[in-house]
């Protein structure tokens, strides 16, 4: 059982509603995104790129929080690929 099935499992019954919130790091900002009242995701640093390094800006953060959970709505995986930061225009 991986990880994206486990997310998909959960998000196809389109009973869930997600909300992304952004959350101050030590060195920038992250984001979450909660359903049911519960942290599914919880992205303190920028996975795709080859260094340990949040969101320079709340922005940035958010505009990545938001792209995951509108993957999550349509049933998708919420992997973020370096292509995606590139088109929401997010500083690397």
């Amino acid at each position: 059982y991986s990880l994206e099935q486990f997310y998909l499992s959960l998000f196809c019954t389109g009973k869930n509603s997600f909300k992304t919130e952004s959350f101050k790091t030590k060195a920038g900002w992250g984001y979450l995104i909660e359903s049911n009242n519960k942290i599914l995701i919880r992205q303190a640093i920028i996975l795709v790129i080859n260094e340990r390094k949040s969101f320079t800006t709340e922005e940035d953060a958010l505009k990545t929080g938001n792209l995951v959970a509108e993957k999550l709505n349509k049933g998708l995986s919420p992997t973020v690929t370096k292509n995606d930061l590139i088109l929401l225009k997010i500083k690397l």
